[in-house]
């Protein structure tokens, strides 16, 4: 029986006028083929170092799970909203390093919240802060050290956001070996930060295991992540694609990087009624081994030469048209690092999952947006919706003890 994509989408809660959006990161091909990260699946990781030039959890391979937290400044002086960045620091740099909480007073209820016993663990914990551009506004006189390209997340074609779901002060990523670590990371920043940072959004996300091997798949069944660029092993790459320079227009910026973050829905329940055949050409690639339907192997770029009709690989594929194997488009590649997430169901008894897409470049304009509007007729439009998220500048890393998130910025 044939189903008509508007009808169920319609059924599953979409208004008429909102549509659907392709959106960079679904797929599994945006860059250049390389071994693409695998997700830990062991508790207890080992810490990450915290001190450098840039913050952890950026480069890193994506730990199993992650909590994705936006929050709205509550700070009325510019001196509360400096404390605010020491203490989160402190925290921080403390969690990562798996080191007991002080006891301030014991009368008073504790620092740590005990989620992780009595002798907490790194658990491979990374916590990574970003600014948005709303930060920048009159309230603390900072709109002169906004970063040049940090802006407000634009509406692309078709998405439908949720004011509830958009943008924010604050971005704090937190990845870590087993929830309860990330969790409880939220929880002490939360409580220790009161007053000054009020949570206005947040998502949890998990890390599917490689299955058989290589990159983990996304909720359609899709490898997720292989094509990623290899920076973390070139640090001239990693300079070219990630990490911000003088074009930000401030000193301070230096080390940091500009993060996109979207909340997308898949209709997974639409998606599993498609035979395997359309699934494989929506992607571009094979849903068993993750290779291109030109190759045979995982990590075998793509051949359009001899397909210029898009008869091997339709012409509005995902990787295709995310990444046409131009010298242009390579100049664009992202870092992705994407985590499923599941969030029950809808109003209309629909599933509620998809995935929590964040992607690191130099340039968002320059490489994430280029992508995305060559996105913008793909065919997986019917079956994901982008519902929020915004754009974030991360901030440098934190140089030594003596240092702080945003010290520059600040300075």
């Amino acid at each position: 029986m044939s189903i008509d994509r508007r009808t169920f989408l319609k059924g599953a809660g979409v208004g008429a006028g909102a549509g659907i959006i392709a959106t960079v990161g679904v797929g599994a091909a945006v860059n250049a083929a390389n071994a693409a990260p695998e997700a830990s699946d062991s508790a207890n990781l080992p810490a990450v170092p915290f001190y450098g030039l840039h913050q952890p959890g950026v480069l890193e391979a994506p730990q199993a799970s992650g909590v994705f937290a936006v929050f709205n400044v509550t700070a009325k002086t510019t001196a509360e909203l400096v404390d605010a960045f020491k203490k989160i620091t402190t925290l921080s740099a403390d969690m990562a390093a798996g080191e007991k909480l002080p006891t301030i007073q014991p009368k008073l209820p504790p620092v740590d919240n005990n989620v992780l016993g009595p002798e907490p663990v790194a658990d491979g914990i990374t916590m990574t802060w970003g600014v948005g551009e709303s930060l920048f506004d009159g309230r603390f006189g900072l709109a002169g050290k906004k970063p040049a390209g940090l802006t407000t997340m634009p509406v692309f074609p078709n998405d439908n956001l949720e004011p509830g779901w958009t943008n924010g002060d604050v971005y704090l990523q937190v990845c870590a070996g087993q929830p309860d670590a990330a969790i409880r990371a939220l929880r002490i920043i939360m409580r220790q930060c009161r007053g000054q940072l009020q949570l206005k959004y947040r998502i949890d996300g998990f890390m599917s295991q490689p299955r058989p091997d290589g990159a983990p798949r996304n909720l359609m069944g899709f490898k997720d992540g292989t094509a990623n660029p290899d920076v973390a092993n070139d640090p001239e790459l990693a300079n070219q694609l990630i990490w911000t320079g003088d074009e930000t227009g401030q000193t301070w910026t230096a080390g940091g990087t500009f993060a996109v973050f979207r909340r997308i829905r898949m209709f997974v329940e639409f998606w599993d009624r498609v035979g395997i055949p359309e699934q494989e050409g929506l992607f571009g690639r094979q849903r068993d081994s993750g290779a291109p339907l030109t190759g045979t192997t995982e990590a075998d770029l793509p051949e359009y030469g001899n397909d210029e009709g898009g008869v091997v690989t339709p012409l509005d594929s995902h990787i295709r048209l995310a990444n046409p194997q131009t010298p242009e488009a390579i100049a664009t590649r992202i870092l992705r690092r994407g985590y499923n997430y599941d969030q029950g169901i809808d109003s209309n008894g629909n599933l509620d999952m998809g995935l929590i897409f964040v992607c690191f470049n130099r340039s968002t304009q320059k490489q994430f947006e280029t992508i995305q509007n060559r996105l913008s007729e793909e065919g997986l439009v019917d079956y994901i919706q982008p519902t929020g998220g915004g754009y974030f500048f991360i901030l440098p890393g934190v140089k030594d003890e003596n240092d702080y998130y945003g010290s520059g910025l600040f300075g």
